[in-house]
């Protein structure tokens, strides 16, 4: 599923007010399936809460098919609620993607294309749309959407999270102290800069237990009045280090070298080359302290849940776990992000809301982050009141199946390097670039991406819907990628097959 279609978002916005339709990215329509909008809390607004870590590889999770690391606390969001299977960053870097997920358009619409820009002061964020319902906002972690500034905690401009003290607009800090003058970086290089050492980092100052302190305070002191909080974690992102005792959990055990490593150079696509780097002695020197910050986090998690049941608020509270991109780890000869690969784009996406999203659900059809903020302001009974770029798919997520769903999510590279855009259903992904030939994956029968189907005729039928999705995510959306020369060959050719 790709992103609301400007023309159909404001024909949907007005026709919302009316009446409980939704409108898709390619023109269907679907009603709001078992439950509908009657689903929602009648009594009180739902606290809202999402935990956002960054560049995390959904398969280090158990409920992704996860076996190294036994994140419980994580799994037990799934067990309660809703897991996405086939879920997109709307580009696979951190400040695009952020800005998607928090505005429901795409990077294009948010005037944030790349890293290190601000985010369109104009934009209504899921911490505006929600104070301006009465909800407690805040925000700690890391942000990314203020420019280049590091650690620039506080940004001046809150896009509706109120509380942001303890916003840091960048970097992966690894410890983090409170002072008289306010929060700071707990280690400092020769010329007293902050920097990524940890020496001393503890249960209390190590980044992601201080974030999670905050954000329990956070709870604590907002008994009054729903809020909305999100919880931004530094980690998983490199620099590959972590605490005691999670820095030596699980160095010695096997780190499997994944499959796609060892693939041909003919099966190297010109948008992703191999990293000289990264080699088996590379993964099995990274990967266990990557596998202990996610093992730091799950445990963090706990201790939220474990505020949020002790005060009897988890039943009325909507709870998201997901990330802002994921991390090859390997994969393919690479690591970090920014390129179409599943562990690279495909995201952990959990949403759990008691008594509205089935316990144990699983959402196969495709989604990305610009659907978010239209679906949780259904799901909180709150529509929005302007056209978004991204689709609601709260019938999803309360086990409905929309009429004439089509399960297709567009999702695009960055505006810096060379360009892609991507078409992705639960089975199948199509890449079109300035850099390459057509990609087609068959993810079904070929998870690891190895092999190029395009010129396979059996496959060409799917190719040429996929592209049809892109058309019409170029028609409505628009996107200067697919205007391109080359790109807009790749995608004439297919549509012609």
């Amino acid at each position: 599923m790709s992103s609301l279609l400007l023309k159909a978002a404001r024909v949907w916005t007005a026709f919302w007010r009316e009446a409980p339709v939704m409108v898709g990215v390619l023109g269907w329509l679907g009603g709001l399936g078992p439950g509908g909008n009657e689903t929602v809390r009648a009594d009180r607004l739902p606290n809202v809460l999402v935990i956002y870590t960054d560049e995390h590889h959904f398969n280090t999770l158990g409920c992704y098919g996860g076996t190294v690391v036994q994140t419980p606390h994580i799994d037990s969001i799934a067990d309660a609620g809703a897991r996405c299977t086939s879920f997109y960053a709307a580009t696979p870097v951190c400040s695009p993607s952020r800005a998607s997920i928090l505005s429901g358009n795409y990077p294009q619409h948010t005037g944030v294309e790349r890293n290190d820009v601000p985010l369109d002061p104009d934009i209504v964020t899921l911490g505006e749309a929600l104070r301006r319902e009465g909800y407690a906002t805040g925000w700690a972690g890391k942000w990314h959407l203020a420019g280049k500034g590091k650690p620039q905690w506080a940004p001046p401009e809150k896009f509706g999270f109120v509380e942001n003290r303890f916003m840091f607009n960048r970097g992966h800090w690894k410890k983090l102290v409170e002072t008289a003058t306010g929060p700071r970086v707990g280690s400092r290089n020769r010329k007293g800069q902050p920097d990524y050492g940890m020496a001393g980092a503890d249960e209390h100052s190590y980044a992601t237990d201080w974030l999670v302190g905050k954000t329990i305070d956070f709870i604590e002191e907002h008994t009054k009045q729903p809020f909305c909080f999100v919880t931004s974690l530094p980690d998983p992102h490199g620099p590959n280090r972590v605490r005691p005792p999670y820095d030596t959990q699980f160095v010695g055990g096997d780190v499997s070298i994944p499959p796609s490593y060892f693939k041909p150079r003919t099966a190297v696509p010109g948008w992703a080359p191999r990293s000289p780097k990264i080699n088996p002695r590379w993964m099995r020197a990274n990967l266990p302290q990557y596998y202990g910050m996610v093992k730091c986090i799950d445990d963090n998690v706990g201790r939220i849940l474990t505020v949020l049941r002790r005060q009897g608020r988890l039943e009325n509270t909507i709870i998201v776990f997901t990330s802002d991109h994921g991390d090859l780890c390997g994969e393919h000869g690479r690591s970090e992000k920014g390129n179409p690969y599943e562990g690279s784009a495909r995201i952990p996406f959990l949403l759990s809301y008691p008594g509205v999203v089935p316990k144990g659900h699983r959402i196969d059809e495709a989604l990305n982050t610009t659907d978010v903020l239209p679906t949780l302001m259904a799901l909180i009974g709150k529509p929005l009141k302007h056209a978004v770029d991204g689709r609601d798919a709260s019938v999803l997520f309360r086990g409905g199946v929309p009429e004439g769903w089509q399960d297709v999510t567009v999702f695009r590279s960055t505006a810096t390097g060379g360009h892609w855009v991507a078409a992705a259903s639960n089975d199948f992904k199509l890449v079109v670039s300035n850099q390459d030939r057509p990609w087609l994956f068959d993810l079904t029968t070929d998870p690891y991406e190895i092999n190029n189907r395009i010129d396979w005729p059996t496959y060409s039928n799917i190719a040429g819907k996929l592209a049809e999705a892109l058309r019409d995510y170029e028609n409505q959306v628009g996107d200067p990628f697919l205007g391109e020369e080359m790109i807009r060959g790749q995608l004439d050719s297919l549509l012609e097959r």
